[in-house]
């Protein structure tokens, strides 16, 4: 009953912190919160498992399988953020969220998904969790995103490897709607010289058959 009555702002205590992790473990695996714990752990401080403000906190914590915290990992996330409790979590999540608007917190987050979201025995991110994982961090915030996500439909492509996925940051961040400033003898991968041909081709249909009808 007393726990009810823990205020935000009382200070942080590891052993509550432990307790709140057990909350949402099995006896069988009390030291690993797994996907069925990650998802009472999101109900309760009101957070979709798919939110990004999920990845922020994963990215806080060092964790390095999705959908599981290890009770280490949990630990330094959260002595970190100083939360024991749903409450302070909650109280949180917009300065976790606020983390996003820093361009190079936002590169550091980016690049951890890569390793965070593909499967740990594989050496590149298959392309179905390669494009919702875009879209979760891209989707909103570069306008060729839908464009690049249709490419990638169509494309060859199965996976995508590391430097591919650190270097379409790099052309969301620097390369003009237009494309007008995308040099083709620049060092991109042949993945994004390959989308900005089909991008023009795209472009260039739309005209051809508006002009000759």
């Amino acid at each position: 009953m007393a726990k009810r009555h823990i205020r935000a702002e009382d200070g942080f205590s590891q052993k509550r912190c432990l307790a709140w992790f057990h909350e949402y473990t099995t006896p069988d695996e009390p030291d690993t919160l797994g996907p069925d714990g990650m998802e009472k752990f999101c109900e309760d401080i009101g957070v979709e498992p798919e939110n990004i403000v999920m990845l922020v906190l994963a990215y806080k914590m060092g964790a390095t399988q999705m959908g599981f915290f290890s009770q280490q990992e949990w630990l330094k996330g959260l002595t970190d953020l100083e939360c024991d409790t749903t409450a302070k979590m909650v109280v949180k999540l917009d300065y976790l969220r606020s983390i996003l608007n820093d361009p190079n917190s936002f590169k550091s987050i980016y690049r951890y998904a890569y390793d965070f979201a593909k499967d740990s025995d594989q050496r590149s991110m298959d392309i179905a969790t390669a494009k919702a994982m875009l879209q979760l961090l891209l989707g909103k915030h570069w306008p060729l995103y839908p464009q690049f996500a249709q490419f990638l439909e169509q494309s060859k492509y199965k996976v995508i490897n590391k430097d591919q996925w650190c270097n379409i940051l790099e052309f969301s961040r620097t390369i003009c709607i237009d494309l007008s400033n995308y040099d083709i003898d620049g060092a991109w991968p042949v993945m994004l010289d390959e989308f900005v041909e089909w991008l023009r081709l795209q472009r260039g249909l739309v005209i051809v058959s508006s002009g000759s009808s």
